[in-house]
């Protein structure tokens, strides 16, 4: 049995506390290695480390840190394989998915090769009589991210790729379901010459989650997971003082319009619903089809293209289109949301929750479903499942549609499906979601731009990655300067000295 350990000063280091939790093969339901959870005390002594560390690395020049990210982006590049296979292990997803968890973090490791542009202060000169005044951009100092299991490559790099390239020191609190990617980036990022002590991977439970909120040393946190966890970290997290992105739950639509080609949209419905088994915050778990004929179609469409989706373990290769979930408890809540939504009066289309692998009877794997006739007030609509199951609302308009996403208490993500640029245009510019997919289901930012939902899904003031990240992981110092040179001056007593 493997004993996975900390990441603190540049090294592994076992745990002390004696606490550990299994970490599972979700393909064989089998625990394939036990990670430790940190005691406060273990907590505080790395954060101490860290606090010592960030501040010669807040003192090296922004293009030096930007190069550490460049090599940093040459060893993911060259190790993509070892740790999209750590993903997989752990998480179950197959390896193209588990590829583009990797690539997706590594688009933020690349924007955060142009620290220096990102840095940039303001200036002005003579701005009142022999005054100039200017802003710069200082590091935070340590900062945290508390990160969830679904995407164990990807946000751990949206964390902590921006808050290191500002400056800052970080503590990364990983998923104890999938500890070991965060693990080895750290290794990576050591090895590309960030100083030892500047990141520390802390594993734990709500014992530490709880000391990160507490430490006065923190300065800010990010955190991406349910939407009550997000509350409960924001909440605690601004009571001390801190700053906090904190994003939440989802549940995502897609409108499909009677104009619309049913086949890409059809298509896009099995990528987006299915993928990585559902376990995706911007999964479209809604398809709502407007007009009767157009859901008939759709419906009709979706069956076929359902029925040959493959399930199975990573090692299948290209032969499995999705695996299995993280957890045997995950599996059975999807199982009990699906009989749910079949007492309460959905149209459950196909039923995936017998499904069975031969050799894997005991691993967490949930056969694709398909609802149709799901109405909001049901608790399959109502709840976040992150499974492989769609549900189908049928509207009658397009404004009926829209006030659907409207009224719903999450605003992550949601897309259309339409050849109207009107419509288009009109959905864009009217719906309450931070990110919306024209013809395109799920509509990620590339990372020069910023990734954030609206409602529930988020809170915070800032988005992750891009340009926001950066003013997140940094603070805004204004210096106002005079030189005296011939100027006459006396005692000023009001606001307008500098007219």
């Amino acid at each position: 049995m493997q004993e996975l350990t900390h990441y603190i000063n540049g090294e592994m280091v076992k745990g002390t506390s004696g606490r550990f939790t299994d970490v599972y093969n979700p393909a064989t339901g089998e625990v394939q290695a036990k990670v430790p959870l940190a005691t406060i005390e273990e907590l505080n002594k790395a954060i101490e480390d860290a606090a010592v560390a960030q501040v010669a690395w807040a003192n090296t020049n922004p293009q030096r840190r930007a190069r550490v990210m460049m090599k940093f982006g040459a060893l993911i590049n060259e190790h993509m394989e070892e740790l999209a296979e750590l993903v997989s292990k752990e998480h179950g997803k197959t390896i193209p998915d588990a590829k583009g968890d990797v690539q997706r973090g590594l688009e933020v490791v690349e924007v955060c090769m142009g620290a220096p542009s990102l840095l940039k202060g303001e200036y002005m000169d003579n701005g009142g009589p022999g005054i100039d005044l200017y802003a710069m951009r200082q590091a935070l100092g340590v900062v945290a991210g508390i990160t969830p299991f679904n995407f164990p490559a990807m946000i751990p790099l949206w964390k902590m790729a921006p808050a290191i390239a500002c400056g800052n020191a970080m503590i990364l609190k990983p998923s104890e379901r999938c500890p070991s990617t965060s693990l080895r980036l750290a290794e990576l990022l050591t090895e590309a010459g960030l100083p030892k002590g500047v990141l520390q991977v802390i594993n734990g439970d709500k014992e530490v989650v709880d000391g990160i909120l507490d430490n006065e040393t923190i300065q800010a946190v990010g955190f991406v997971g349910s939407t009550p966890i997000a509350q409960y970290i924001y909440g605690r997290a601004a009571t001390n003082g801190k700053r906090a992105q904190c994003f939440g739950g989802a549940k995502n639509h897609m409108i499909i319009m009677p104009d619309a080609d049913l086949d890409k949209a059809a298509d896009a419905l099995i990528g987006a619903g299915y993928g990585a088994a559902g376990e995706r915050c911007m999964a479209i778990s809604v398809a709502v089809p407007v007009g009767q004929e157009t859901a008939d179609k759709l419906i009709e469409k979706l069956v076929p293209r359902i029925e040959k989706l493959k399930v199975g373990p990573y090692t299948a290769g290209d032969d499995v289109d999705f695996g299995p979930v993280i957890t045997a408890a995950s599996k059975n809540r999807i199982n009990s949301l699906i009989t749910s939504g079949v007492e309460q009066g959905a149209n459950l289309v196909i039923d995936g929750r017998d499904f069975s692998l031969q050799g894997y009877e005991n691993g967490f794997f949930c056969g694709p479903s398909l609802f149709d006739n799901v109405t909001p007030d049901m608790e399959i609509y109502k709840e976040e499942i992150f499974g492989p199951v769609l549900s189908t609302v049928r509207t009658d308009s397009y404004e009926e549609a829209l006030d659907l996403i409207m009224t719903n208490n999450y605003g992550n993500g949601t897309a259309i499906y339409t050849a109207d640029g009107d419509t288009a245009r009109d959905f864009a510019h009217r719906v309450n979601v931070g990110m919306v997919g024209i013809n395109f289901p799920i509509p990620v930012p590339l990372s020069y731009f910023s990734f954030g939902g609206w409602k529930k899904s988020a809170f915070g003031d800032l988005n992750q990655y891009g340009p926001d990240a950066f003013k997140f992981y940094t603070k805004t110092k204004t210096v106002t300067a005079r030189w005296f040179s011939g100027i006459k001056d006396g005692a000023a007593l009001n606001f307008k000295a500098m007219d």
